[in-house]
This record gives C-alpha cells, structure tokens and sequence, in this order.
C-alpha cells in the first residue's frame, strides 16, 4: 500500500467537531476523519500551532496518536496582535517542556490586515531564533497582499539573520506553496521543501507552470486541513484522506507514477526529521 505524510493539517481544528457539513452530508467524528486518513495511506499527520488557545486540542491528539499525529509549536502570523508577548511566552514554555516536531506554522500574513505587522516580524524573528537554538525546522506560512511579497520578506529576513545551527541554519517548508517558478527556486536554493496541497489540482492555481521545471525533489504533501480542500472536493471541508488526490496531480504535472511521488514525497518529509 502507498504511504504519505500530510505535513501540514489542522487535525484539531473545531470544523473536525461537527457530525455534518453545511452541505448536509454526513461526516461523523474526528476520530472517523482520522481513520479514513490512515486507511488511504496517510501514515503521519503534522499538527502547525497557532496560538495557546489551540494547544490542549493539539496535543491531545499527539497523546491519542504518537505516532501518527506530531505536533508543532508556534503562533501563527494572523493570531498576532497586543497579546504577542504573552502568547510568545507560551510558545516558549511549550518548546521547553515537550519534544515538538518542529516550530510553526510562523511567518508573515499581509493578506488580512496589517495593523500589527511590526509584531509580526518580531514574532518571525523570535521563533527562527528558538529554531536555530534548538536545532528544529520550520514550517512557513506566507500570504502575500496589499502589494508585498510575503514569501520573498521572510526568505529575505531568514537570510539576513544567517542563524547558526547544528545542521547548517535554518531549513523548513514553505507551507502551502503558491508560488512563482523564481520564488520556487530561491526557497529550494535555501535548503527549504515546498509543501504542495489542494492548489496544485485547481484548474488556475498556476502551480502547472512551477512544478514540471523543479520535479519531485524538494517537494512535500500536505492537505492544510480543513482548508483548501483538492478537486472534486474543493468548497468542502478538507481533511487529510484527501492527500492521494494531490499526489495524484504532481504525478500527472511531473510525468511519474503516484507510487514514485509518494515514495519521493514521503522521503523528503523525513529529511526534515533530521534538520
């Protein structure tokens, strides 16, 4: 049976809580979602935090399956705002206490609002540094908007900071690559992986003038569910299950089979065990 690892999934999230959708079909439990995952071959699922309020969610999950679902530890750009310090101090405490996979999802988000977009750096900045002290990857999220490239500051800010650690700086993913073919090539030439979801099977997602020029090499799966479901699925709710429908798409854009994509992908997911 193929395997994959869906690098990036809400797995917690509350949309998991509801027995039905909007659309009136039924779904049943959290824990039904995550057998459907397993059942098509998700071996692992990789929890991105995004503020203390959702920890005790996440990490029950990591309790209830240690093997499967392995959290993160971070505070997301758009939960940044006149509490960043105290959420900050959270982040820490929980790098302290437990052996989190990796520190995300951080970044920037001008796409929202930029009222606290000074903060925003600050926090960027802040847990790159706990990253590079304590030898963890990253998990990336940058959304561009109100014209500026949030992908190109954070790689430009990343660069600037030269960290050292004990595997060479800071390495990562790009979560939820949406990129140009440029923007593609600078992150793979700082030694991060792109994470590729639901996008890449949207008929204008543009992903099909990127992919076929970098192959399968520096790229990982990831679902970011419940959002952003694939084709047929998109409008729904995304759930990790979904990940053959991505793999599906790369093989199609690089011209591989889906074994070799999920054999590729799941090998460059656990490079990154080693950062």
């Amino acid at each position: 049976m193929l395997t994959f690892i869906d690098t990036h999934a809400h797995a917690y999230d509350d949309k998991f809580e509801a027995d039905k959708l909007t659309d009136g079909q039924p779904h049943g439990t959290r824990d039904d979602m995550l057998q459907r995952a397993f059942a098509a071959g998700v071996s692992e699922i990789w929890m991105p935090n995004c503020a203390a309020d959702t920890i005790p969610g996440m990490m029950a999950l990591a309790t209830q399956y240690p093997d499967r679902c392995r959290p993160m530890m971070g505070l997301h750009p758009t939960y940044v705002n006149e509490t960043v310090d105290s959420e900050l101090a959270e982040v820490e405490k929980q790098l302290n206490a437990h052996p989190f996979l990796a520190v995300g999802e951080i970044g920037l988000d001008f796409y929202w609002d930029m009222t606290f977009v000074d903060q925003q750096f600050m926090a960027f900045e802040t847990q790159l540094r706990w990253a590079a002290e304590r030898g963890m990857f990253v998990s990336l999220h940058t959304r561009s908007g109100h014209d500026r490239n949030a992908m190109m500051e954070a790689a430009d800010l990343i660069q600037k900071l030269a960290l050292p650690a004990p595997k060479s700086g800071i390495r990562g993913i790009f979560h939820c690559f949406v990129g140009t073919l440029d923007e593609a090539r600078r992150a793979i030439d700082m030694g991060f992986m792109l994470g590729i979801g639901g996008v890449a099977t949207y008929k204008n997602g543009g992903l099909d003038k990127v992919i076929p020029h970098i192959g399968l090499d520096h790229l990982v799966l990831e679902t970011d569910a419940p959002y952003l479901a694939p084709v047929p699925f998109r409008g729904k709710r995304n759930e990790p299950a979904y990940v053959p429908y991505i793999a599906a798409r790369l093989a199609d854009m690089t011209g591989k089979s889906v074994d070799e994509v999920a054999e590729v992908t799941t090998r460059n997911a656990k490079l990154m065990y080693n950062v």
